[in-house]
């Protein structure tokens, strides 16, 4: 398990981050992924100018987002268990990871028009990965209201080669398309730049902004 982050530099996380805007362009969201950050290092990402911020448990969410409040806008892109579903509704600006029949049922019951969600697809098909099948993306947004389903999220295989991951991020965006969706999620610190290529409208990144 890899370790908590301790000692970040603003200087070089804003550097970072100014270089991944301009490579990635107009319309492309950063989301700092948040998970190996500690409480007290998260001022930091806001003195570098991050503003978006992903954490991958509602319990750290909660607590960050106690602590620094409107410093930053908050996503869940953790797996989405259907119990933890009440209390990430009100605390997310959006929630990327919803792939089971259980959680689906509670974010129809607890959220409404203003509620954002992410269908995470399985595009690759890998045996017991999170997410669903290509096939059924319909009946989720059609089962989520009134919350609204406004895009996808995949992880593909990891790979050390970002080429790798260009057909799956290619196939999650012509998917998006034939249900209409605006918002692909997808894209990590390793492959993001091909991401973007595909089409990805928010990438989520650790070490690309922290070393």
């Amino acid at each position: 398990m890899a370790e908590l982050i301790h000692g970040l530099d603003p200087a070089r996380i804003a550097a970072n981050l100014e270089r991944a805007r301009d490579r990635a362009g107009e319309g492309v969201e950063l989301l700092a992924a948040t998970k190996y950050v500690p409480i007290e290092e998260m001022g930091t990402l806001a003195e570098a100018g991050v503003t978006l911020v992903g954490e991958n448990r509602q319990q750290d969410l909660a607590a960050k987002r106690e602590r620094w409040g409107d410093a930053f806008e908050w996503d869940f892109i953790g797996t989405l268990q259907s119990r933890k579903v009440r209390q990430l509704l009100p605390a997310c600006r959006l929630i990327h990871s919803l792939a089971s029949d259980s959680a689906l049922a509670e974010v129809a019951k607890r959220g409404g028009p203003e509620t954002e969600v992410l269908v995470e697809v399985n595009v690759s098909a890998e045996p017991g990965k999170a997410g669903i099948a290509p096939e059924r993306i319909g009946e989720f947004i059609e089962r989520a209201a009134p919350a609204r389903v406004t895009g996808l999220m995949t992880m593909p295989p990891f790979s050390r080669d970002p080429e790798a991951s260009r057909p799956h991020f290619a196939r999650l965006a012509e998917l998006a398309g034939e249900h209409g969706l605006e918002r692909l999620s997808m894209g990590t610190s390793q492959d993001w730049e091909v991401a973007v290529e595909e089409g990805a409208t928010i990438v989520r990144l650790g070490t690309a902004l922290y070393v």
